[in-house]
């Protein structure tokens, strides 16, 4: 690769490839270069040292995190017309989360931040972060469906505990799913995204998950 196609994010996702198979704390400068085909001097001319480079791909994590949501717009403005169920809803938005972070470089993104949330403080608040919008996500889904009398009307407080609930639930299992995926992708590199056997979603965790929040539904 000329050193002319070589920008800071083609070395961050070179970091972020190396992190998921040693660690991030194991990854060297002579990995990414490695992995980039580049001599290991030509990086620094974009980072002047491995921790300028690490603390850039947490910034790039939280981008990345950051330019997705659980819930859409045309989601949510879809409830309030009082056009979906509940259960049909929640599986769509579930089984939509599951599979962005099936793929490059969420997928990737996942594993360095939530192992890198014990060692860094940048990497909790990403973390924290994405799980307060779920969780927000979900309090305004179930007002919207009180608002189109699709469930029972409870107050602000009782919603956003009930959101808490199904948001432990949601990201306990992606986490588990996710985690599972991640060792088999490990141990099969050609299953990862792009792959000759890119693996399928795995329907049966899935399918646990979407009927844990049916039957929490249920209960509304």
């Amino acid at each position: 690769m000329s050193k002319k196609n070589i920008s800071q994010e083609k070395i961050i996702q070179a970091f972020l490839a190396s992190a998921f198979d040693k660690g991030a704390g194991a990854t060297s400068l002579a990995d990414v270069s490695e992995g980039l085909e580049i001599k290991k001097a030509s990086l620094y001319n974009h980072f002047e040292s491995r921790d300028a480079m690490y603390e850039a791909t947490i910034s790039y994590s939280a981008n990345e995190i950051n330019s997705i949501s659980f819930l859409e717009e045309k989601t949510l403005d879809g409830v309030k017309g009082g056009k979906t169920a509940p259960s049909a809803v929640f599986k769509k938005l579930i089984t939509r989360y599951f599979q962005l972070f099936e793929n490059e470089p969420l997928f990737q993104i996942y594993a360095f931040v939530r192992s890198e949330q014990y060692f860094n403080l940048a990497a909790l608040k990403i973390v924290e972060g994405e799980n307060n919008q779920i969780c927000d996500s979900i309090k305004d889904l179930l007002s919207a469906f009180a608002a189109a009398k699709k469930i029972t009307k409870k107050t602000e407080k009782e919603f956003k505990d009930i959101a808490s609930e199904f948001a432990a639930v949601i990201i306990q299992q992606r986490d588990s799913y996710i985690a599972a995926r991640k060792e088999t992708v490990r141990q099969n590199p050609d299953s990862k995204a792009g792959g000759l056997f890119a693996l399928p979603t795995d329907e049966a965790a899935l399918g646990r998950t979407l009927k844990l929040v049916e039957t929490m539904l249920k209960s509304l």
